[in-house]
């Protein structure tokens, strides 16, 4: 396949499609709020996620379960404002979707409509057919989510890697041919198997995006702040932490504090 590296000014669903028939790798991070988002966005990263995350990175909660769809909008309206080229993409929070199309469906518009995203993210297959086919009947693009979806947290009872058995790996791909057949635009695969996520992205023609599932997958995302390494006690084997933030910033700040405890902060050069 071609490697060749087109340039989007604007990165829309068609414009990862095409990168998958290219052969070019798409990157994706998340964000949540518009400092963060404006740095992603202006280091060319493809897809920016507005994940449920936010609930263990920016609130503390131990699970995505907490954050609320009105949490989730604020965090998207912030991302919105700072980006330019990126896609942007929201995820819907749990207890939005999975009991209603209906409600599915009116999460989606809430999503779109208050936020100005570009693309909601939903997890499950088959189980979920229903809310998919309406938020997409209204026009409003859908990635999909398989594998370890963390939503389901409490009914897995683990965070370890997915569809090893020969049946859950079945499901997977059956679910995954049902979305791109639904109409998704592309598909996260999470903690699975190298070879099945390989096996996945070779019989589907949108693109899948790896977290934990090898370098098969057609894309990567990370959540940031492991990227950054303002998180330091998650340490999952397919994270490759680029910075340690977490020391640096920690460094700066006690610095700051003996710099004023001294009186050295300010100094003249730095008042008025």
């Amino acid at each position: 396949m071609s490697t060749a590296k087109k340039e989007y000014r604007r990165v829309t669903v068609k414009s990862l499609v095409d990168m998958k028939k290219n052969g070019e790798k798409i990157s994706m991070l998340t964000a949540y709020d518009y400092s963060m988002a404006k740095i992603v966005d202006s280091a060319n990263v493809d897809v920016i996620l507005v994940g449920d995350s936010a609930s263990n990175v920016m609130a503390g909660h131990e699970t995505t379960l907490p954050i609320t769809l009105d949490q989730m909008i604020y965090h998207a309206t912030s991302v919105i404002r700072a980006v330019q080229r990126a896609l942007v993409v929201v995820d819907i929070p749990f207890g939005s979707y999975q009991s209603d199309p209906k409600e599915a469906l009116r999460s989606a518009i809430r999503i779109m409509k208050e936020s100005g995203a570009h693309a909601v993210k939903l997890e499950g297959g088959e189980e979920i057919k229903e809310s998919v086919k309406r938020i997409l009947n209204a026009g409003i693009p859908v990635m999909g989510h398989l594998g370890l979806t963390p939503q389901s947290i409490y009914k897995f009872g683990t965070y370890t890697v997915r569809a090893k058995e020969e049946e859950e790996a079945e499901k997977l791909l059956a679910d995954a041919k049902l979305l791109e057949e639904l109409g998704c635009f592309s598909i996260v695969l999470e903690k699975i198997p190298a070879e099945l996520t390989k096996e996945v992205s070779e019989s589907i023609s949108i693109p899948t995006i790896g977290i934990g599932g090898g370098k098969h997958a057609d894309g990567q995302v990370l959540v940031i702040h492991d990227l950054l390494g303002m998180t330091h006690e998650f340490n999952p084997r397919f994270l490759r932490r680029y910075m340690n933030l977490y020391e640096d910033m920690g460094h700066a700040i006690s610095q700051y504090v003996t710099d004023v405890k001294n009186r050295d902060f300010p100094n003249d050069q730095e008042q008025y």
